[in-house]
């Protein structure tokens, strides 16, 4: 079941921002990354299995100041239904294609009974 992190990491130019973007990235089970809020000041992080907290951490540890804001699960959209009409399958058929193969002796057989 996927979920939603958004973190709030003080960011201030374009390289803490590409530095935060890289380090939220290469975590484990991060399926995308983007920038969010009017500042571009937090991080909007889906992915599967994501840990939050060691995500915040390693935001901490290479940028500054980093929060948690918000976790939630997103919930897969519920497939629609099938109409009831039924369709008929669409068939291609081709006939087998025969191989014929003819034997033929040899009519002198080689000398060395060794092969």
């Amino acid at each position: 079941m996927q979920q939603k992190i958004v973190i709030k990491v003080s960011m201030h130019c374009r390289k803490f921002r590409r530095k935060a973007l890289q380090v939220a990235a290469v975590a484990y089970g991060v399926t995308s990354v983007a920038l969010h809020g009017p500042e571009k000041d937090k991080l909007m992080i889906l992915g599967d299995g994501v840990d939050a907290a060691c995500l915040t951490e390693a935001l901490r540890k290479k940028l500054c100041h980093a929060s948690v804001e918000q976790v939630e699960q997103v919930k897969d959209p519920e497939p629609s239904k099938p109409d009831k009409s039924p369709k008929l399958p669409i068939l291609c058929c081709q006939p087998p294609q025969v191989e014929y193969y003819r034997v033929v002796p040899d009519p002198t057989p080689a000398p060395c009974t060794i092969m």
